[in-house]
């Protein structure tokens, strides 16, 4: 047994099935509550069960050469942009929405873990950038994806509005940003939410894992300020950028 691991959950058959009775729960109150999502919801275990599997086997070499570190975190900028294209685009132009989606989701966070590097805050690491670069390529796909969903859905529903901006003289970009942006901002919030309460509501899992693996509380919290300051400087660039592609209608 891994006594880090103990130390959070104890790992063993219980865990396992208790894993699997809360993955039917999540999937049998979705198809209760009419969301439509419970197959995504079944769908979505089973990918997590095969992907950390495979994460598991193959982490362990990726992280020790620098050039196959950085293929990983292209690997993962590439799933990520292509998630949240089939959120915004669903089947329409997808491998064309897919590419611009990397701007939002990708961009930035490439940016700022080259910077990063670059200034000696973050060593030149597998260990280092591949956790790093993913939970802000998470953060900024979670944005890209509300961002975006909320835009469309608002100009759908209110595109009298839209036509009425038009008619006033305002540029199709300007009308369309002018009805969407409001909504679309609102993916920010959760981001917004999280930061506001950590430590009184949430205790994170990188502040949480710092600590098991022997780090000192302050270390920790010093660690966990920098994950969820950058995931809110990368969600807002996400919000932004994803906005305005809509409203110029590239994605």
């Amino acid at each position: 047994m891994n006594s880090m691991g103990d130390a959070v959950v104890r790992i063993g058959p219980m865990l396992a099935v208790v894993v699997v009775i809360l993955a039917v729960v999540a999937a049998g109150v979705s198809y209760a509550g009419s969301t439509g999502y419970w197959r995504e919801s079944v769908i979505a275990t089973v990918r997590a069960v095969i992907q950390l599997a495979a994460l598991a086997a193959v982490l362990g070499a990726v992280i020790q050469r620098f050039w196959a570190s950085v293929l990983f975190i292209a690997v993962m900028a590439c799933v990520a942009a292509w998630t949240s294209a089939r959120r915004i685009a669903g089947g329409r132009g997808l491998w064309r929405a897919a590419v611009r989606c990397t701007v939002p989701v990708a961009l930035s966070t490439v940016v700022i873990v080259a910077m990063l590097v670059v200034v000696g805050v973050l060593p030149s690491s597998g260990l280092a950038m591949i956790p790093v670069a993913g939970i802000m390529f998470g953060g900024a796909m979670n944005t890209t994806s509300l961002a975006g969903r909320r835009a469309h859905d608002d100009l759908r529903t209110r595109s009298g509005e839209v036509d009425a901006a038009l008619s006033l003289g305002l540029a199709s970009r300007d009308a369309r940003l002018e009805i969407c942006r409001p909504g679309a901002a609102a993916a920010l919030v959760p981001g917004i939410d999280q930061t506001r309460s950590v430590g009184l509501v949430t205790i994170p899992g990188a502040f949480v894992g710092m600590i098991l693996g022997g780090a000192s509380t302050t270390a920790a919290a010093v660690m966990q300020l920098f994950v969820l300051v950058s995931l809110l400087a990368v969600s807002a660039i996400a919000a932004v950028v994803t906005t305005e592609l809509v409203a110029r209608e590239l994605l």
